[in-house]
């Protein structure tokens, strides 16, 4: 057996559960992101992804039944602590049925520098201000599968570390480097430092379809998508080098920008 630090609970009041307590995503985002240095991750797959990322576990909460995928993620960190109670007062203690097994308190790790990330890629995804939990953690899960190098977001955009976007992501938010971007002025130096074209998803008039421009497309390209309801932004469209669009149908206008993500991304990383 690897895990030395078993803890079976019958109360709530033990104070290594205080990461764990109300996780509402409202309680969750104000008391541990990202201000306290930890993010949480759900199932034995995405914990699995953490921990091969590099993250260290700061602790594990689970079921006796679950006891055994514990025990698997543990293997090198014999040394955390897992606690264990019955499923009703997981659920009195989280605010939801847990039915992944198993939920851990992951360290944050430090965060990476943009500069960094870019020198080696050659297609990232950029997202402004995408404040919705659940469209980041989907446009990092397409991010991913379709050969993106990285993910960069804006200083406003949701943390792509928090509870809903790991678990919505499959936990590749995990996997695929990102980083967050300083404002636009500087953030479109970066880009061109490292010969960068940024590219821009937008309804606008001189936008080309996506799959003309990917025909041509640079061998460093930035693609930009912006909020849900407002797009980019205009300083982020003043950076923009080039503007494309993916062409609609029967009086639609755009899709989800998580849809939009995966569009745009198979399109210039794939021939069509």
């Amino acid at each position: 057996m690897h895990i030395i630090s078993v803890t079976e609970l019958d109360s709530s009041l033990h104070p290594g559960l205080d990461d764990y307590l109300n996780l509402t995503d409202v309680a969750l985002r104000k008391k541990l992101e990202p201000a306290g240095g930890l993010y949480l991750a759900e199932s034995e797959k995405v914990i699995a992804r953490a921990i091969a990322a590099g993250h260290r576990p700061r602790s594990l909460l689970t079921q006796p039944k679950f006891l055994e995928q514990a025990e698997r993620l543990l293997a090198h960190w014999p040394e955390t602590p897992v606690y264990v109670a019955a499923e009703e007062l997981l659920t009195e203690l989280t605010g939801y049925r847990m039915h992944r097994g198993v939920i851990a308190a992951m360290h944050r790790p430090e965060p990476t520098d943009p500069g960094e990330l870019l020198q080696n890629a050659h297609t990232v995804l950029v997202l402004e201000n995408i404040v919705d939990h659940t469209n980041v953690g989907a446009a990092f899960r397409n991010a991913a599968a379709l050969g993106a190098d990285a993910v960069l977001v804006s200083e406003e955009c949701a943390d792509p570390l928090y509870r809903r976007s790991v678990r919505v992501s499959m936990g590749t938010v995990l996997q695929i480097p990102w980083a967050r971007l300083p404002n636009w002025q500087r953030a479109g130096e970066l880009f061109r430092l490292h010969g960068f074209e940024t590219v821009a998803l937008a309804l606008d008039p001189q936008a080309i379809p996506i799959r003309e421009y990917a025909a041509k497309r640079a061998p460093r390209v930035a693609l930009m998508l912006g909020t849900e309801g407002h797009g980019l932004s205009r300083a982020a469209l003043q950076t923009a080098d080039q503007t494309v669009i993916i062409p609609m149908q029967h009086g639609v206008d755009s899709l989800n920008v998580a849809a939009t993500s995966a569009v745009a991304l198979y399109a210039l990383l794939n021939e069509i």
